[in-house]
């Protein structure tokens, strides 16, 4: 009988192993801990020493003994852990394997500011979760900080928001907070050390803006964090650079080191939070806003002429914002109505660190005119020399004429009028310093010149009215040297009083070419003539801002055609009264007529006919019958506008609702293009030195490199965007200058922790794309080649 054979069955594994592949297993026994590969010893360890489990996973993987997910699936961890330790292995050996997980020790994971804020929220009643989004936090660092919140019993709800929930724990992983403020430019023009009444610290770096995570690899497509922000748990995606060449627009990045010193977006997020859930939050949104008014990009509407691909990648994103984004963003940032409050945040950072540049400010109204069918109040326009619907800004200026913070006014009213409320905000900004105000006629008033010098301003004007003039001999030609500039006017300087003695100011006058007196006042006794005329002269500056903004910002366009209601009882003069003013001019129009033909008579009367008066008037009884009805009539006229009042208020003569131009998106949209002009004023100090017509053409400069293309390239901790060459050799030289002077501000990108470095490459030398030995060039005679 034939005995049958056993199969040859493989050997059953022995307890305490865990195979991870064909050829690859790990045995626990008691505290000790081997790996195997092909039967072979990898290593050996104490099971509790992380290190040298650490040192094993990368040992298994990176020669390919084991996949990522096989090694994870059998040490208990996740892929990324693996990935991690081999990233750490690969930087820094063993050590870096070392490195202490979690928290760095002694580092405040919030600070006391938002402690206190957290308590307070808590006490209201305000959830853990709502807390959390509202400072930009997780919800496990507010639950360490103030325990479990008391919530009600659980609602059933659907799947999807089970799967939202469960990825919200898992995406929302603390990771430390980096602020986006760094190393300020320091041009040598414009940089100031902030007032000593300052605090030296800067309000806007208190609070680290927290830097956003992505789940994402491929920066072309961010179809997990677009998902992320659909379920609700992502209020900002982060940027995602990848290498790119010939990118259009890539050279405006070197504006980026010079919009984080303005502090705009460590601002802007404690003043507005956080707009999200969205894949497109605050900051990308304020970035995408400035760099469109770097980039001409006009209006939003003019978006629809550029690459939203190829804007995205400028900004580390697949798409760039579009119209109705941008338009649904400016609507929920100004639904919070804090832009106000923004510009007022800006202005005083701008204060503290160009303190020495407030000495002088510059006041003035800008009126943007509306040309659409709603009844608003009218403004006169100067350039147009027209009385026309409009809205009237008044913008404040330094002494460089760069612009620190905008005011809308109420109904158009008058500098006289709202040069109380600008100063007011001056006041707050600058301290208890004083300020000279210059300002134009429109804010002629020698009572309100009283109340600004008693209120600790210095103010420098022109003086408004008929005046006596000043002899030609009386004059002194003076000359002086003032920002680099040599000026000579003809000037001379007396004292004079207003208010009847009261109000001593000076006054300085200047002679023209052509016989012109030009009169300036001012309550500064301390300077110079020649300084006085200079600085009431630079009053242009901000003429010339107004037109640069308006050309390169379009600055009057319309952001929307929203309309607000306005005061109803606000005062306007009466029209009735205005009537009655037109019939009063011509009525004494009439009666001078009138007394001018009586008194020709009275001249031409023949005194051996009619030597008395009585014989005059019955010659001349009809012309005196209309003289005395036309004083009649004048009289009247007088008496009623006596009874009419001066003003009444709006309601009482409008036909429909009392309405005004929304301001809020125009007040953030003149906030963009201030911040953008501010970067360019920067930019244009730190390349001054390298440049030698940057006072003509400095600006010219700074456009053709916003629109520049450039190279992007990434590495672990830089951006490097390497600019194409520009027009000229000598603007390419003045550029490379200007990227090594940002390259010294080691400036992180918004939002990310790559460090910024620019460079330009290297303009083709002519005539060395074929090189070798010159040849004779053939004859004409010669016989063609042999083909």
């Amino acid at each position: 009988m034939v005995t049958q054979q056993d199969l040859p069955l493989p050997a059953p594994t022995p307890s305490g192993s865990n195979v991870i592949n064909a050829r690859c297993t790990v045995r626990t026994e008691d505290d000790l801990r081997v790996v195997l590969v092909a039967g072979v010893r990898l290593c050996h360890y104490n099971a509790n020493d992380a290190v040298a489990e650490a040192h094993a996973i990368v040992s298994l993987v990176d020669p390919g003994y084991a996949t990522q997910e096989e090694v994870a699936r059998a040490f208990g961890c996740s892929v990324r852990t693996v990935r991690r330790h081999q990233g750490r292995y690969r930087d820094g050996g063993m050590t870096a394997l070392a490195t202490r997980p979690g928290w760095r020790a002694g580092r405040r994971r919030i600070p006391n500011r938002r402690r206190r804020i957290i308590e307070r929220l808590n006490a209201d009643g305000v959830s853990n979760r709502e807390i959390a989004r509202r400072l930009g936090l997780t919800e496990n660092a507010i639950r360490k900080q103030v325990g479990p919140s008391e919530r009600p019993a659980k609602q059933e709800c659907l799947p999807l928001d089970d799967a939202a929930e469960s990825t919200s724990s898992a995406a929302a992983a603390p990771a430390a907070p980096s602020s986006t403020e760094q190393t300020a430019l320091t041009p040598p023009s414009t940089e100031a050390h902030p007032s000593p009444s300052a605090s030296s610290p800067d309000e806007a770096s208190a609070e680290p803006v927290p830097v956003p995570m992505s789940l994402d690899v491929d920066p072309g497509n961010r179809v997990w964090d677009r998902l992320l922000a659909r379920f609700g748990v992502l209020d900002d995606a982060a940027p995602v650079f990848g290498p790119a060449s010939a990118v259009p627009g890539a050279a405006v990045l070197c504006a980026v080191p010079a919009l984080v010193h303005s502090g705009v977006f460590a601002i802007a997020h404690k003043v507005y939070g956080e707009i999200g859930p969205a894949f497109y939050g605050l900051r990308t949104t304020l970035l995408v806003l400035l760099l469109m008014a770097l980039w001409r990009i006009k209006r939003p509407e003019a978006l629809k002429e550029h690459d939203p691909q190829q804007l995205g990648r400028v900004l580390g994103l697949d798409r760039a914002l579009e119209v109705k984004t941008i338009r649904r963003k400016l609507t929920r940032l100004a639904s919070d109505g804090k832009a106000e409050q923004l510009g007022t945040e800006l202005a005083r950072v701008r204060v503290q660190r160009r303190g020495q540049l407030m000495g002088f400010l510059y006041v003035d109204g800008h009126v943007r005119v509306y040309h659409g069918k709603r009844a608003l109040p009218k403004a006169h326009v100067a350039r147009m020399r027209l009385s026309m619907p409009a809205t009237t800004d008044y913008w404040v200026n330094d002494q460089a004429g760069d612009p620190l913070f905008v005011v809308t006014a109420v109904a158009n009213a008058g500098l006289v009028k709202m040069l109380p409320e600008v100063l007011g905000q001056v006041r707050k900004l600058v301290g208890d310093r004083r300020v000279t105000i210059v300002f134009d006629r429109g804010g002629w008033s020698p009572k309100l010149f009283k109340t600004l010098v008693d209120d600790g301003f210095d103010i420098l004007t022109y003086r408004k009215g008929r005046c006596r003039r000043v002899s030609e001999h009386r004059f002194v030609l003076r000359r002086a040297d003032f920002d680099g500039r040599a000026v000579e006017y003809r000037l001379h300087d007396q004292a004079v009083r207003f208010l009847k003695g009261k109000l001593r100011l000076r006054q300085v006058t200047r002679l023209t070419d052509d016989g012109h007196q030009t009169q300036v006042l001012t309550s500064r006794w301390d300077l110079e003539d020649i300084e006085v005329a200079y600085r009431m002269f630079e009053r242009w500056r901000q003429e010339n801002f107004f037109k640069y903004l308006r050309e390169e910002f379009l600055l009057d366009a319309l952001v929307d055609y929203q309309v607000e209601e306005d005061d109803p009882t606000r005062t306007v003069p009466n029209p009735e009264r205005r009537a009655l003013d037109k019939e009063v001019k011509a009525a004494r129009a009439e009666l001078s007529k009138l007394e001018q033909a009586y008194g020709a008579a009275a001249v031409d009367n023949p005194e051996g006919r009619r030597p008395t008066m009585r014989g005059f008037k019955i010659a001349h009884g009809k012309l005196g019958k209309k003289l005395r009805a036309a004083r009649a009539r004048l009289e009247e006229l007088l008496a009623r506008r006596r009874e009419v009042p001066q003003r009444v208020e709006v309601r009482d003569v409008s036909d429909g609702a009392v309405i005004k131009l929304a301001t809020e998106r125009k007040h953030l949209t003149n906030i963009v293009k201030q911040l953008a002009y501010q970067a360019e004023s920067d930019l244009l100090s730190a390349l001054a030195p390298h440049y030698a017509r940057a006072d003509d053409e400095g600006r010219t400069l700074l456009q053709e490199l916003f629109r520049a293309a450039g190279d992007i390239e990434v590495t672990e901790s830089e951006l490097r965007v390497t600019i194409c060459p520009l027009s000229s050799p000598h603007r390419t030289l003045a550029v490379r200058s200007l990227c090594e002077t940002l390259n010294e501000t080691a400036t992180r990108f918004p939002g990310s922790r790559l460090t910024m470095r620019f460079a330009v490459t290297e303009r083709p030398r002519i005539g060395m794309a074929f090189p070798g030995p010159r040849r004779k060039p053939p004859s004409l005679d010669a016989p063609p080649p042999a083909t």
